[in-house]
């Protein structure tokens, strides 16, 4: 895998530059059909980790002016030190380094929190090239489905951390009620949930305890007049509990916008579902309840979900690899196993006589 993908990262560094390989890396269709091509069947279990490890492997050895960050479990958590190492290898200035390390805190922030469909993150990998761009590969875990999602950044396509900021989130389950912050329809929520982090959080305490799960009752039913305001409504998903000790820092720090309330410390998916609760119910700011999963690489979205299966695309990511695996100096055998690969993989997608 290793000696594969070494030659296929050369090959299009020759002819493409560095950038390319993180525009590449980002596209959840290439990457798929580059984890074939090095060895795995289009389902297998570990295909993200260890692709993103063998690349890792491959960028240290090779000075291709691109190395990586992170990895799965405790090396994850390895990879702010990692990329200060990375600034002092390409010469990067200190408010630099501490943009990579920001960036990389941001996007397991989000995906950890801001997007909300059980998928916790064990794996990160962060690619970062001489010229400053980096990509985010990432992989989360629902115990309850036991099923993986990946998540794809490209730091040249991000215009914001918590606007529609992924080139691509896939995964084989589309689930119901998930709630995205990151949603273009979550604009107006994410402004109502700034301005509540400005809000003394003893208001918010009073009026989140005013919100009630389904079917249960408040005394108000018994007596003959209510008295005041309803707050008391029925709410899809109800968090566990809310960081009050975080509301207070960002009462204190007064967040400018929506990024900067969840960058804070202590704001983690309770939090950020409390604050849409209220935000919801009490100010009718509304965020996005719609999975922002965007391809299925379980069935290739034959069925139409979460859309069709874009054959065009699938035929250009692995076009992409065999003339790339054809140009590489490689040794017969190799070099046939690599297509043999592909071919399989594309026959399997139903596209094998484009490719």
């Amino acid at each position: 895998m290793e000696k594969l993908a070494s030659a296929i990262l050369t090959v299009i560094v020759d002819e493409y530059g560095v950038s390319k390989v993180l525009t590449r890396l980002s596209d959840p269709l290439w990457f798929q059909a580059l984890s074939c091509g090095l060895a795995y069947d289009w389902d297998s279990s570990g295909t993200t980790t260890v692709v993103c490890g063998v690349l890792k492997t491959v960028l240290a050895k090779n000075k291709l002016g691109l190395v990586a960050a992170g990895g799965k479990g405790k090396r994850s958590l390895q990879a702010l030190d990692e990329l200060k190492k990375i600034g002092e290898t390409y010469g990067f200035a200190g408010d630099k380094v501490e943009g990579f390390q920001y960036a990389s805190r941001m996007t397991a922030k989000v995906d950890n929190s801001a997007i909300q469909a059980g998928y916790r993150l064990y794996h990160h990998t962060m690619f970062v090239s001489n010229d400053g761009e980096w990509a985010v590969v990432q992989q989360g875990m629902n115990p309850e489905s036991r099923t993986a999602r990946r998540f794809h950044w490209l730091s040249s396509r991000v215009r914001s951390y918590v606007s529609e900021p992924h080139e691509g989130i896939v995964g084989n389950i589309v689930h119901p009620n998930v709630l995205d912050m990151t949603a273009k329809d979550s604009e107006g929520c994410r402004r109502m949930c700034t301005d509540l982090a400005q809000e003394s959080p003893v208001k918010l305490q009073r009026i989140y305890q005013s919100i009630r799960l389904h079917d249960q009752e408040s005394l108000a039913k018994w007596l003959p007049i209510k008295p005041g305001p309803d707050y008391v409504v029925h709410y899809r998903l109800h968090p566990e509990n809310m960081n009050w000790d975080a509301l207070r820092r960002l009462y204190e720090h007064k967040p400018r916008n929506y990024e900067e309330v969840l960058a804070q410390r202590g704001v983690g998916p309770s939090t950020v579902k409390g604050l849409a609760l209220v935000s919801q119910l009490i100010y009718g700011e509304t965020p996005s309840w719609k999975d922002p999963v965007k391809y299925s690489f379980a069935f290739g979205g034959k069925d139409g979900v979460p859309f069709p299966v874009r054959r065009r695309e699938y035929d250009q990511a692995i076009g992409i690899l065999m003339e790339a695996v054809e140009a590489a100096k490689l040794g017969d055998r190799d070099k046939l196993a690599a297509l043999h690969r592909l071919r399989t993989y594309a026959d399997k997608l139903g596209i094998g006589e484009n490719a």
